[in-house]
């Protein structure tokens, strides 16, 4: 088991209530009554998902936002979080912490409810987790990987790639002007899902996930759970001025964007009867979408630049 999809296959026969959706989305449903509600949690560790020097305020954002991620993937609004937190006697650090986790609970209205502490070795990389719990339309079937299917288009809700840059970045790989540095190292630091968005386009999308691992990988999870194909159009990904300035607009430059991961907006598959609703819909969020893609017939990811088939890069995103 020494991947993260082995690990999962084989947690699959644990997991077996209708609630878990077969380990293959990102959040738990679960039926209450008449009513539903959906259930996730990530986990941030030091070294992996934040640096060791990242403000502890900017920590504690990244792993609210990561789990409201979750939640507007799957048309819910945030109802409450649980939060498990480790002590390690950095009293500056858990001040911090509570002052970004106190901002990113308030900006995102997501209650904090409880949780637990537990005790950690001074020096050891911190390992965060949240549990989020949201409320999703009550009638509306609660989007999922795996209903895309021929003829739908896809559609992402944000630049690619910024977190990536700001990653770079801050391990020193590259350097660009002051006001795009603090763009992508923002990026990086705070997303910004939104949950209204996810709660407004619900209704009319076929399959409907959060970019985090990268968009190529995760477009591929996609179209696996559907058993579809997908083709993504490197040149119809939007990259944001603050990406282009430093990175510029290329195969390259698309290539890096769709593998880097930390987005943390949304990729969805919708009919091509549904374009005008979806626009509607993101237009009164006072959001974009962008057309990325098609699904097809098949299986597997493909790409295509400026026409022309491109070879699968090694590395699609990121794998534990």
């Amino acid at each position: 088991m020494s991947t993260e999809a082995n690990f999962i296959t084989a947690l699959r026969a644990i997991a077996t209530s209708p609630a878990a959706r077969g380990l293959a989305d990102d959040a738990a449903v679960l039926d209450i009554g008449s009513s539903r509600l959906v259930l996730t949690m990530d986990a941030i560790v030091e070294g992996v998902h934040f640096l060791g020097d990242d403000p502890p305020e900017t920590v504690a954002w990244k792993l609210v936002a990561t789990n409201v991620s979750d939640l507007t993937a799957k048309g819910a609004r945030p109802r409450g979080c649980l939060l498990t937190y480790p002590l390690t006697g950095d009293d500056a650090w858990d001040a911090a912490f509570l002052c970004g986790l106190d901002e990113a609970c308030s900006h995102f209205a997501i209650p904090l409810l409880g949780g637990d502490t537990v005790h950690q070795p001074s020096g050891s990389p911190r390992n965060l987790s949240l549990t989020a719990l949201g409320e999703p339309h009550q009638d509306v079937a609660v989007p999922s990987r795996n209903g895309a299917g021929p003829g739908d288009r896809l559609w992402v809700s944000a630049a690619i790639g910024d977190a990536g840059l700001g990653l770079a970045l801050l391990k020193g790989e590259l350097r660009t002007d002051h006001v795009s540095h603090d763009a992508l190292v923002a990026a990086y630091r705070r997303p910004q899902p939104d949950p209204e968005l996810g709660l407004a386009l619900a209704p009319y999308v076929s399959a409907m996930m959060d970019v985090s691992d990268g968009l190529m990988i995760d477009t591929q999870r996609l179209a696996t759970a559907s058993e579809v194909a997908a083709v993504i159009e490197l040149d119809q990904v939007p990259l944001s001025r603050a990406f282009l300035m430093t990175a510029g607009g290329d195969l390259g430059a698309r290539l890096f964007a769709a593998a880097a991961g930390d987005d943390y907006c949304l990729l969805l598959a919708a009919p091509a009867s549904s374009q005008s609703a979806i626009l509607a819909a993101a237009a009164m969020c006072k959001a974009s979408l962008y057309p990325i893609g098609r699904i097809m017939e098949g299986q597997g990811l493909s790409l295509l630049y400026d026409g022309e088939a491109i070879t699968l890069p090694a590395r699609l995103g990121f794998e534990h």
